[in-house]
């Protein structure tokens, strides 16, 4: 007989694993110099794991401000999904074709380190933008969604946009199309989370662009339903590499196998 139940989830450990896939984490300094000039870039998402999810994002970048907008579509409805600015490794999407570490050879996070680098920048709709917050998905948007936000940068991250260095991720994939995160195995930035609540579901690479005119559209960051989270309070970090974090939490679904 099968059970369902529903679970609050840490992603405390997660935010930190993924945070630290080749990033430094440092977080913004007071100060900024604001010499890394200006760009702008464009990037196409194309899905990943078969996912079906795509999308575009556009960025400018005007000393250490920057201004993001991403549209996505394909993605699980009502549930949260984590964005990030990748840099590192070779600043590239992986090959779709790779054969991963998943159910099936799915593609998993730590799969395309190599090719994408670590988280750099959260694309969360308030609040922190830092590697902290890779996977505070109370602050992500849920299903497909619109998605636009004007933040600060540290210098790093700064010059390497200048530079069109980077990639832009999208994260959560329903592999067995039930319409929820779950399944047997474990994620591999927490062991806690099911793989599919983690796995990348489409990226793209940033590319210097010459754009005539910001894309047109409003600043919506999700559908505005909660459904699938639940708050968590702040959670103290281990091992001295945070401070304090505030997590959100996956209300999953897991099936249980009672003999």
């Amino acid at each position: 007989m099968r059970t369902t139940t529903k679970r609050l989830l840490p992603l405390f450990a997660a935010t930190v694993a993924l945070g630290t896939l080749g990033a430094s984490g440092a977080a913004l300094a007071d100060d900024h110099d604001g010499g890394q000039g200006s760009a702008t870039l464009e990037a196409h998402l194309s899905e990943l794991n078969d996912s079906g999810a795509s999308g575009t994002a556009w960025i400018t970048l005007d000393g250490n401000e920057v201004t993001v907008k991403l549209d996505s579509s394909g993605m699980l409805a009502e549930a949260p999904h984590a964005q990030h600015i990748h840099i590192g490794g070779t600043n590239q999407c992986p090959d779709p074709n790779m054969e991963g570490t998943g159910v099936d050879g799915a593609i998993r996070t730590t799969d395309a380190a190599d090719s994408y680098g670590g988280v750099q920048v959260s694309l969360t709709k308030e609040g922190d933008t830092s590697p902290d917050s890779a996977l505070a998905v109370d602050r992500f948007p849920v299903g497909d969604a619109t998605y636009e936000r004007t933040f600060e940068v540290n210098d790093d991250v700064a010059a390497s946009l200048a530079k069109g260095d980077g990639s832009v991720v999208l994260h959560g994939v329903d592999h067995n199309g039930n319409g929820a995160y779950d399944g047997d195995q474990e994620s591999d930035l927490d062991p806690s989370l099911p793989s599919e609540a983690t796995d990348p579901a489409a990226c793209g690479t940033l590319d210097l662009a010459q754009m005539e005119q910001w894309p047109e559209g409003g600043a919506e960051t999700g559908d505005g339903t909660t459904a699938g989270i639940e708050q968590s309070g702040a959670l103290l970090a281990g091992g001295g590499l945070l401070t304090a974090a505030a997590a959100g939490g996956f209300a999953l679904r897991r099936r249980q196998t009672q003999k």
